[in-house]
């Protein structure tokens, strides 16, 4: 018999975050006890998403599990992500969790970070979509009836006009050459709003679409989390969500 141990999840909100979480629960090994977000507390956004810690909420008591927020200022700087990381990870370890669950795709040095930290913290990470192939990655997706809407584009990789979109057949269709089709380079970013373990699908309304530019100063980071976008990614366009 197969000793099931707690685990938490490492919840952006959007599609791997929320693929990571369903396979997660139909695994045997581990029984799901939390979820764990980094928020922008300045804005109080998703860090990185940009979509509103409401919404983020909304999520987890659909899913019926208990959030963690990492709080973090507006521009952090690496030394400050990783205390407040690893005192969450501390709490959680102390309430029995010994596994953290991500999303990550194939960014090897992204997988190095994460388990550094988890081994600083006495956890242990599981990565159940790695090296998977994008493309049947989101096939998988939608087959298990996840819905989801694009709320962030980098517009290294993505104009405006995608930002916004729902997150279907037909988008993955006009993506340029080159990108990821999971955007696992920091090309986009989603935010689920059904799932096939949610309680009821999350009603939003589409808000302005607004560009921020990112310059931080020396020694700042963005959030590991995204660490793709790399801490001096220039613009980034925005679909604000508003709960509906």
């Amino acid at each position: 018999m197969t000793t099931m141990t707690d685990a938490l999840v490492s919840w952006s909100g959007g599609k791997d975050s929320a693929l990571a979480l369903h396979y997660a629960l139909h695994d045997p090994r581990y029984r799901v006890a939390h979820l764990l977000t980094s928020v922008n507390a300045h804005y109080e956004r998703v860090s990185m998403h940009g979509v509103r810690v409401a919404l983020l909420e909304a999520q987890a008591s659909r899913i019926g599990l208990p959030l963690t927020q990492i709080r973090l200022p507006e521009m952090p700087g690496m030394a400050e992500y990783d205390q407040a990381l690893l005192a969450s990870l501390a709490t959680l370890r102390e309430a029995g969790v010994t596994t953290a669950v991500y999303g990550d795709i194939f960014l090897e040095d992204l997988r190095a970070y994460r388990e550094a930290q988890l081994a600083r913290a006495g956890l242990r990470g599981e990565f159940p979509l790695w090296r998977r192939a994008s493309l049947q990655i989101l096939r998988d997706f939608w087959a298990l009836g996840f819905q989801a809407i694009v709320v962030c584009v980098n517009d290294r990789y993505l104009d405006a006009s995608f930002c916004g979109r729902l997150l279907d057949e037909d988008f993955v269709r006009d993506l340029p050459p080159g990108v990821d089709p999971c955007g696992e380079n920091g090309e986009y970013h989603s935010f689920v709003f059904d799932a096939p373990y949610f309680s009821a699908p999350i009603a939003f309304a589409k808000g302005e679409l607004v560009r921020r530019t990112y310059a931080p100063a020396a020694g700042a980071a963005a959030n590991p989390a995204s660490a793709a976008d790399g801490p001096f990614a220039a613009g980034f366009w925005y679909c604000d969500l508003l709960p509906a």
